[in-house]
């Protein structure tokens, strides 16, 4: 877990979902203003990573066009505090 919270790899996580045009997730917020959020709220929520007491929102579900034809869901996970 420690690595999992380590800053650099936050960073590189908020610039993949950048790079790929993230959506906003259930609580409508931005991948813009998720850097704000985390720069706020990280040391709080890394601390309830690490002691396992986080406790992740609700899943955003979205329906997904496959190439062949119909669509699959993709659920796309909050940050929280």
């Amino acid at each position: 877990m420690e690595a999992v919270v380590e800053g650099e790899n936050l960073k590189q996580a908020l610039a993949r979902v950048k790079r790929n045009k993230g959506a906003a997730g259930i609580d409508g917020m931005s991948v813009d203003e998720l850097a704000a959020y985390l720069k706020k709220h990280w040391p709080m929520i890394r601390a309830q990573l690490l002691e396992g007491t986080y406790k992740p929102q609700p899943v955003r579900r979205v329906e997904i066009p496959k190439a062949s034809g119909g669509t699959r869901p993709l659920g796309i996970a909050m940050w929280a505090a």
